[in-house]
């Protein structure tokens, strides 16, 4: 008689089935029209359609237009890019050109 045994990696197949549907809300905090920011919005844009594409909604919000947002968020620092949903929230602080980082941060993608 043979058992079956579970499938080790059906917990991992089912979080990644999971996650291929969640819809993601993320906030971009900025500091003016800066070519920093300008970069930031670019990289974030690219990553999200690389990554994310038809389930994603960004927000780009410019601390210097809308400081009451910042402080409500407690942002220290810009570029900022926040993961509202799916919970838990998760920030991403400073320069947004590293895929993998952003992509760690944003618990895309395991922690190597």
């Amino acid at each position: 008689m043979t058992s079956k045994r579970a499938n080790p990696f059906a917990i991992l197949d089912e979080d990644i089935k999971k996650r291929s549907k969640e819809r993601y809300v993320l906030r971009l905090y900025i500091s003016g029209i800066t070519p920093r920011s300008t970069a930031a919005i670019e990289r974030i844009r690219h990553i999200c359609e690389k990554h994310l594409e038809g389930r994603y909604e960004l927000e780009i919000i410019d601390i210097y237009q809308q400081p009451s947002l910042a402080k409500g968020e407690q942002i220290i620092a810009a570029p900022t890019l926040i993961r509202k949903l799916p919970l838990p929230l998760r920030r991403v602080i400073g320069d947004m050109s590293n895929e993998d980082r952003v992509l760690v941060g944003l618990d895309l993608r395991p922690n190597k």
